[in-house]
């Protein structure tokens, strides 16, 4: 049995508590995955299981699934996404599909173009659209600094839509 350690410093207990909250976080965060990312977290974070045990079941190598939690864990934690969804109404739907395949999913662009029927360009070009929204939003700056000559539909404050020639 476990002895209860009363002599903990505070900058332990500080950096226990710090840590329990980015867990907390991150388990709060898993249900915003799916289909097999969401299983390999779950299965890691929720229920404990070993990377061991993980690659077993999914028939992977441990160093593949070992990355992959990784970089899935990372992704949950600093995420773009978390701020397009906390500003979604500066966004139109298929931004936010696309903002949730590139900085959730981790897809390429092609990928995403791919997956919802359109073109590179429109893929690419609402990337550009999301990060200067995500920069001003930060920077709480009102001006976005796109290629020239581009012409980008915006959601207004309001919610409605506004063509600006950049």
């Amino acid at each position: 049995m476990e002895t209860i350690k009363e002599n903990i410093t505070e900058e332990l207990r500080s950096r226990k508590e710090k840590y329990r909250n980015k867990v907390d976080l991150l388990l709060s965060r898993i249900g915003l995955l799916s289909g097999e990312d969401k299983l390999l977290m779950t299965m890691y974070w929720e229920k404990g299981n070993s990377l061991r045990q993980i690659s077993r079941l999914a028939g992977l190598d441990r160093k593949h699934v070992t990355r992959r939690i990784y970089n899935i864990t990372e992704r949950l934690m600093d995420n773009p996404y978390i701020d397009c969804l906390r500003y979604s109404h500066r966004f139109t739907t298929s931004e936010m599909a696309i903002a949730k395949d590139c900085f959730l999913s981790g897809l390429s662009v092609q990928k995403i173009a791919d997956k919802h029927n359109s073109s590179y360009y429109h893929v690419r070009q609402a990337l550009q659209k999301i990060r200067c929204i995500l920069e001003n939003i930060k920077s709480d700056s009102t001006a976005c600094e796109l290629p020239e000559n581009e012409n980008m539909e915006f959601v207004t404050e309001n919610g409605g839509m506004a063509n600006a020639d950049i």
